[in-house]
């Protein structure tokens, strides 16, 4: 829970990242909490095991983060994300979903509805502080290889009938296209820039403005518009 032992956060003085934990399984539960309190500039604001109560408690505590199981009793996890962080929300907050991908089919789903990312729950405890942190900059958490397995599985059930492609009013040149093709086949900013021959910043430039113009919030999400609109296969 909160701190109690007067740590003030991150080395620079800096307020912890609050982070809300809802696994309905007590151990992995209070694993999580362990792990995460243990760090110095996070701070675990509360605990549950439901997503009904994962939504009451975040409207309370505001966390910076949730970290979010997806099978769970009362309200499962994909509905609490879509609560929490979905189209419409007035104040979202940054949820991060973590799975047993062999048997969470609706992960995507939970994708859809608004979180930042997932990650696996046999995941090592650093890949798990680095995930919170990451997700509570803002940024998007995906882990290229499992999300393009992920999200090519499940996205065929969804798929529009008509084959595809960008909706009128937001319409992508081929580069953006093409840019958003390679970041849904999961690579990096990086890895994009070289296989292209551009520079990192340019790179940076395409895919703010591919966000833009398609009103998305972040790579997750284009990862998800990519295969919904049957840009990859």
């Amino acid at each position: 829970m909160a701190s109690t032992d007067g740590r003030s956060g991150g080395a620079d003085g800096t307020a912890p990242i609050r982070v809300l934990v809802c696994d309905d399984q007590v151990l992995i539960r209070t694993g999580l909490a362990t792990i995460i309190d243990a760090q110095p500039d996070l701070e675990v604001a509360g605990e549950c095991g439901d997503g009904q109560v994962a939504v009451d408690l975040a409207g309370r505590l505001r966390p910076d983060v949730v970290v979010m199981d997806v099978r769970m009793p009362v309200l499962d996890g994909i509905e609490a994300t879509r609560r929490l962080a979905g189209a419409g929300v007035p104040h979202p907050v940054k949820v991060l979903v973590v799975t047993t991908f062999n048997l969470d089919e609706y992960v995507y789903e939970a994708l859809r509805a608004g979180a930042s990312g997932f990650l696996l729950k046999d995941a090592p405890p650093d890949r798990l502080l680095h995930g919170i942190r990451t997700v509570a900059t803002g940024a998007a958490l995906l882990d290229p290889e499992v999300t393009r397995q992920l999200v090519g599985r499940y996205a065929a059930r969804i798929r529009p009938a008509d084959g595809g492609g960008t909706p009128h009013g937001a319409p992508l040149t081929p580069r953006e296209l093409e840019v958003l093709r390679l970041i849904a086949d999961g690579l990096s900013n990086g890895e994009i820039a070289a296989a292209l021959v551009l520079s990192p910043e340019t790179v940076k430039t395409f895919v703010s403005r591919i966000l833009a113009k398609l009103g998305l919030r972040d790579r997750v999400q284009a990862v998800v518009y990519a295969y919904r609109q049957g840009l990859v296969t």
